[in-house]
């Protein structure tokens, strides 16, 4: 017991700090796994630790002080090139839920599944974006303010042919659709099939630079496609696409979510109480209406 004891106190600072660092690291890389700069990464990565490898084998002191000297601007580097994904990583640590229940999100997800469903039986082209951790309120204002509670009536009927909402997309946020007709940014990724039309591009773009979920229908198949963080699922079911939805709209709750939502629930309630609360303007007022001037028929 004393051996135990005398190691913790001599290596606790040790253990510590590799497990702080481990965390650092995993959390690193599940923050870029799925994303465009997942591979920019990987490369660089590779590229990097061969280059040093081979410095150190062949004992090349030229370019090990190249190196050396390179690498104090690598922090500037990584910076420029993920860019993107740097700034999705803090939208998500500093972000909020907007599920409240999970009774909730099980009701739109039936929701979700049944409009692709009828969207895809009568080859009405869809694109639906399930505003997650990150919001996108700019490309919210590029369409028309809805604030109605998502039902399958109410979605089809936006994306009925020829009807002024039918373009563009729909932003929903918890259970309620904020806006239609939204205009999203189209991916640039290479490559890609020549039967995708401007509907999924709109939908991988969306996906790529925030963590929205993103149901697209086919006009011209009826076909159903997903997209999350970049990567597009096509050719889904219904039963395929609960199976997603459910997976990724409503996950098992994780020990380390708990500790991440009461420090987001912390922070939040500080900035709440010192913000100032807007002042509620009393309506003037109104001047009595004289009756004889409203009805000119009581002068007579």
């Amino acid at each position: 017991m004393e051996q135990v004891l005398f190691y913790f106190k001599a290596y606790w600072k040790a253990v510590f700090e590799i497990g702080l660092l481990t965390a650092i690291v995993y959390y690193f890389l599940l923050l870029f796994r799925g994303t465009r700069g997942a591979a920019v990464f990987t490369g660089f990565v590779i590229a990097l630790l061969v280059v040093t490898g081979l410095t150190h084998i062949f004992e090349l002191d030229v370019m090990n002080w190249i190196l050396s000297r390179v690498l104090a601007f690598l922090a500037i580097a990584v910076l420029v090139i993920f860019q993107p994904e740097l700034r999705r990583a803090l939208a998500q640590i500093g972000s909020q839920q907007f599920f409240s229940s999970s009774q909730q999100r099980h009701e739109l997800i039936d929701v979700l599944v049944e409009t692709a469903r009828a969207l895809s039986q009568k080859h009405f082209g869809g694109l639906m974006a399930i505003e997650r951790e990150i919001g996108f309120r700019g490309m919210q204002e590029t369409g028309v303010p809805i604030e109605a509670k998502a039902t399958t009536e109410l979605l089809t009927t936006i994306f009925f042919p020829n009807t002024p909402l039918h373009d563009g997309g729909v932003v929903i946020q918890g259970d309620r659709i904020v806006a239609a007709a939204c205009v999203f940014p189209l991916t640039q990724q290479q490559g890609l099939s020549t039967e995708l039309g401007m509907r999924h591009r709109a939908a991988i773009g969306l996906s790529e630079e925030t963590d929205a979920v993103v149901i697209a229908v086919s006009e011209e198949t009826g076909k159903i496609s997903v997209t999350h963080r970049g990567r597009l699922l096509r050719d889904l079911d219904a039963d395929s696409l609960r199976e997603f939805l459910s997976r990724t709209l409503a996950p098992p709750a994780r020990p380390s979510d708990w500790i991440v939502d009461g420090a987001r629930r912390f922070i939040s309630s500080l900035i709440t109480s010192r913000s100032p609360r807007p002042t509620e303007e009393i309506p003037p007022a109104e001047s009595p209406v004289d009756e004889t001037e409203s009805h000119p028929e009581a002068r007579s």
